[in-house]
């Protein structure tokens, strides 16, 4: 062989071999057997009754879930005294019962497994989002001065953007870190829907590039590894400012469930073959997607609990304080004005696309501006006489910091 060959002989023997590992040419398997699940279900199936009993106890814990999470709902609903925090939490909350929802019926309807599993992916999103947005509500006025970004912010990737980045920059890049997977989520799924009903998304061809399943789970996995680490550093950055609002037991309630769904995908895909086998009428994919299903019904009725113990509403029960009722409360949680308006406020920061003269610097504040050249906060015209002079009706000493704020738009690198 020709010396010069070599080294495209040593190319080609491993890429081979990762083929030989990861199965690139893999052929996309029917994921079930049967075209219409009736016959399952019916008395013609000798194990129905096996089947017919672990629905029902999947059912049952999806019930609990759901019962534990709206009491956890009304008694936000009940003490609905901060809109711009509690909205988040409602959108919290509500991933439990979903999730358990969308298990249940994934179990019972099991040909359309992969629909189910791909709704799941757009709440997840939504959960991420309305967690970074209610941090940001927390204490935003509190998050540190530029001098301490040099300190505080010393990770990977938001180094890449600026060395030493200013506090709103800081802000909109690490909001940006997680709504990049709040518009890409959706969106997979939706695509993922729709090549699941034109046959060509195909789970079971594994790394197969010519099938849209691997495609759509790099880009899902990468997108949501982004948003969590936004969100860490976030924390990392805040979290001596936060410490009383306990923001780690509320992350990790989130972080718990991504985490034990990726876990529990791998463990059964490994499964599959040595563990779990085919039945007359079900695929190894049908068992092991079953048995997920079964698993994120008793997960969930746990998880209802977590959430209740770590979101809970007695910190916005205060005595005196405007209650905006139970109709507000559950049209703020499902209305998406404020996570659109943050986008905008963040793009328009970000690509230079805002006045010069004046940002919000916290788009996610509503009804708040921040006149950058001024280093003021610019509040609504309404005053409060008192002692002979006029004091904003929102003023509050620990948000005096914010009148520090420097200019973003000054020394930008970007």
């Amino acid at each position: 062989m020709p010396g010069f060959l070599s080294p495209f002989t040593s190319y080609t023997l491993h890429v081979q071999l990762l083929m030989g590992v990861f199965n690139f040419s893999k052929p996309c398997l029917p994921e079930n057997k049967l075209d219409d699940d009736s016959v399952f279900w019916s008395d013609e199936n000798p194990h129905l009754h096996t089947y017919t009993t672990t629905w029902y106890v999947a059912g049952g814990f999806a019930l609990f879930a759901i019962v534990v999470s709206i009491f956890t709902v009304l008694q936000h609903c009940i003490a609905y005294t901060n809109r711009k925090e509690q909205r988040q939490i409602l959108r919290i909350l509500y991933l439990p019962p979903i999730y358990a929802i969308l298990s249940f019926v994934s179990y019972r309807w099991f040909l359309d497994y992969t629909y189910f599993e791909l709704a799941k992916s757009i709440y997840e999103a939504i959960t991420i989002t309305a967690f970074m947005f209610l941090l940001l509500e927390y204490d935003a006025a509190n998050i540190p001065t530029s001098n301490e970004f040099a300190i505080k912010v010393k990770m990977p990737l938001m180094s890449c953007f600026r060395n030493k980045p200013t506090r709103a920059y800081f802000v909109h890049t690490v909001k940006w870190f997680v709504l990049q997977y709040a518009i890409l989520s959706p969106l997979c799924s939706i695509i993922g829907i729709i090549c699941e009903w034109k046959d060509v998304y195909c789970q079971t061809a594994g790394f197969n590039p010519r099938y849209a399943s691997i495609w759509i789970s790099i880009i899902n996995s990468i997108s949501v590894s982004i948003a969590l680490y936004g969100l860490a550093v976030f924390y990392f950055a805040t979290k001596a400012e936060l410490e009383n609002r306990r923001p780690l037991s509320k992350f990790l309630c989130i972080k718990l469930i991504v985490f034990i769904g990726f876990v529990q995908g791998i463990v059964f895909k490994i499964l599959q073959g040595k563990v779990i086998h085919e039945t007359e009428y079900l695929t190894e994919i049908n068992v092991s997607n079953g048995l997920n299903s079964l698993l994120y019904c008793i997960e969930m009725a746990l998880f209802s609990i977590l959430f209740w113990w770590a979101y809970p509403s007695r910190e916005y029960r205060t005595p005196g304080a405007e209650w905006y009722g139970a109709f507000v409360a559950l049209f703020d949680s499902i209305n998406p004005t404020d996570v659109i308006l943050g986008m905008i406020s963040s793009i328009g920061f970000l690509f230079g696309s805002a006045s010069k003269n004046k940002g919000r610097g916290y788009g996610h504040l509503a009804g708040d501006s921040v006149d950058y050249n001024h280093k003021q906060k610019v509040y609504p015209q309404q005053t409060h006489e008192l002692e002979g002079g006029s004091v904003p009706p929102s003023y509050n000493p620990s948000t005096q910091n914010l009148m520090q704020m420097e200019n973003p738009y000054q020394n930008r690198g970007v």
